[in-house]
Order: C-alpha cells, then structure tokens, then sequence
C-alpha cells in the first residue's frame, strides 16, 4: 500500500480543496428530506456538475473527469473535510451508476447518467418488501412478460425505499420467471416514479421527515429498454450494485475521519468534569477506528489497482463503518451531555446512525457472509438454528 501522492495526485487534491473552500455553503442546507431541502441540495449537484466535481470518476462526456480511484478517495476525503452537503443523488451516483457502467446498454448510459451527474434526475432505491428485505430473494413483485407492447407489467409492493418521497425514478428487482429457483428469474428494472400505476406513500423518520417511502405497482409497464442487464439475471446485477453499496462507493472513509475530527473539536471545546472523562476512551476509539478504516481503505485500492476485487469483504467494510457510525455518535452525545437534545447536527447524525447497521443488509447477515466466505466456517445445521 503506497500512501505517498504524486505531483498531479497532490495538484488535484489543491483544486479540489481550493474549489471547496470557495463553493461549500456557508451554512447547512435544510434537510434534504424536505420539499425544500431537496430542491436545495439539487441545485447544489448542479453547481458540482457545472465545475465537473460530482462524479470526478466518471468519463468527461458524462460530466466527469476520468478521475483513478486513488483521485476518488482524495476527492471524498476533501469533500468531508470542508463539511459540504449530503449526496441527494448518491442513490445513483454511488449504487446505480456502477452498474450502469458494468451491465447497461450505450442507449442507458447516455440516457440516464448526465441527468444523474447535474441532479436534474434524482433515483430511488426500490429493493426491499414487506416480506423480503435482507433476504431479499424472498421478494414477490412480479414482472409479467407483454410481447405486444415490448416489455414488462410490474405487481407488487416495496417498501424502505429510500429518496422515493422525492426522487423522479427508482430501480428494483422483480420476479420474472415464478418457477425459477429463488435466486433465479429476477430481472432488474429501471422506472419512472411518476408513471401510470405507481403510488408512493412517504414513510416519516423519527425526526418526522420522510426519507423514506413505500411504492405500489399496479399494472405499470415498463419498456425492455429499461431493463438493466438480462431478464432473469436481476439477482447477479443486484449483487454487484449490494457490494458498491457494502464497499468503497457509498461510505467512504472521508466521512468517518472528518466525523472524527469534529468529535475530537468537541473533546477540547469539552470542561473538565465526568463527562470529559467518560467519554475519552470512546473518542480515542472512534479515532483510532476513522483512520484504521481510511488505511484499510487505501489498502483495498491498492487491491483493485492490481486487478484484484471488492468480493466479500464489502461485508467487512459494512460491518465496520456501520458500527463506527453508532460509536462516534454515542461518544459525542455523552460528551454533550443534558445538551445533546439541543445540539441538532450530532442528535440528528446520532439517529441517522442507527440505521447503518440495518441498511445495505443487516450487520447479522454481513457476519454470516464474513463467517462462510472468509473465514470458511461451515453453516449451522438447520437442526441446531434458532
């Protein structure tokens, strides 16, 4: 692992830092969860477009810079540094757009991407069922082949589906062939949330803001061009969207290490008294844990740089950074004390942090992952489960 930059890796890391210093709002945007916040935070995808910072890693006709991973990373960590918004659109940014690159057609990518990259087009992630979520093979949406009109007929019920409250489009897995194999017959489509059958029901948060919906499909046709890969391979593109999810593109360690940063600020802005002194191992721990993430990291670059892959320890990354989340959030409310129920930006990411251990597949099933794919442990036999 070679943690030294080179002389155009460090230019970038300065244009990157200046453009910031320069462009980050200087107060926070309203939550992007609301009407307004999310127009807000679109606007803010617009500008990071026009100066071809959203999607550094992507090619240049699709609003990118044809950025290595390496200038990723360093871009991610800059971007946390200097406390710039949320990703309104890393729905499809950091999950769909991958699978874009690696499974769809010319027609796809130069239809949905540059929409992605300005925000103009904001994606949902419509996976999860009533019935089906971190065993998501389990799922019963249907999808009924129409010959005549070329495509597909969508049944069924999501739900969790994140920025579907707002978003103009979602993706999903559908069962297309009912008398396949669990994991076979699954087909993944790409839909307008606006189109004739769908209903989308915003479901409130605890802070009562509804980043979250559930989507309704009633007879609602979609295209084969909005088939993403082939039909009946839905659950192999699927999988290969779950380990961005899992592994580098949706939390990168940028997010974790300027967290960090901002808890130890609070350690030393923080009097002498019992809630400094219980809350110094916690943030000695959170920060010895941002930066073992950050070199872990860099190590897993390296990795793919000499054509290795994510594989299953996606489920390592999740497990950790997940968990990092609740621990570092703990950390600063116990430092705030009585205060914390008045100090928004560390109650509000301590309740987001809950749900790092449940999204992208529970912790319970990433340690099942890890157990049988990495450290090769035999399954429970069935006699033996609980």
């Amino acid at each position: 692992m070679d943690l030294e930059l080179s002389n155009s890796e460090l230019a970038f890391q300065a244009e990157a830092r200046a453009w910031l210093a320069e462009n980050v709002p200087a107060e926070p945007l309203p939550s992007l969860d609301t009407p307004e916040g999310f127009e807000l935070h679109r606007q803010w995808e617009a500008k990071l477009s026009a100066a071809r910072w959203s999607v550094v890693s992507w090619p240049e006709e699709y609003h990118g810079r044809a950025a290595s991973l390496v200038e990723w990373i360093i871009f991610e960590e800059e971007y946390y540094r200097a406390g710039a918004p949320l990703r309104v659109g890393q729905n499809g940014i950091f999950l769909l757009s991958p699978i874009l690159f690696e499974h769809g057609t010319q027609e796809q990518q130069d239809r949905f991407l540059p929409s992605m990259a300005t925000g103009d087009k904001v994606w949902a992630q419509c996976w999860s069922e009533p019935e089906a979520g971190s065993d998501l093979a389990s799922l019963k949406s249907t999808a009924r082949r129409d010959d005549d009109r070329g495509g597909w007929v969508l049944n069924g019920q999501k739900i969790w589906c994140s920025r579907a409250a707002l978003a103009h489009w979602g993706f999903g897995l559908f069962r297309s062939d009912p008398e396949a194999l669990k994991h076979a017959g699954l087909t993944y489509f790409l839909f307008p949330l606006d189109a004739d059958g769908v209903t989308v029901r915003p479901i409130a948060q605890l802070d009562g803001e509804a980043g979250f919906a559930e989507v309704f499909f009633d007879d609602v046709f979609v295209p084969d061009a909005d088939v993403l890969g082939a039909p009946g391979d839905g659950w192999r593109v699927a999988m290969s969207t779950a380990g961005n999810e899992r592994g580098l593109s949706l939390r990168s360690p940028g997010r974790f290490t300027a967290a960090a940063d901002r808890l130890l600020a609070l350690y030393d802005e923080t009097p002498e008294g019992p809630n400094r002194t219980a809350a110094t191992d916690g943030v000695v721990d959170a920060w010895i844990k941002a930066e073992a993430y950050r070199l872990y990291t860099w190590g897993t670059v390296s990795r793919l740089k000499d054509g290795g892959d994510i594989g299953a320890a996606g489920s390592v990354n999740k497990v950790w950074w997940s968990e990092l989340d609740v621990a570092l959030h703990e950390t600063a409310l116990d430092l705030l004390g009585p205060d914390a129920e008045l100090e928004s930006t560390w109650l509000d990411g301590y309740t987001f942090s809950l749900s790092g251990p449940i999204y992208a597949g529970t912790n319970e099933i990433q340690r099942n992952i890890i157990a049988e794919r990495i450290l090769g442990l035999p399954r429970e036999p069935k006699g033996l489960q609980r």
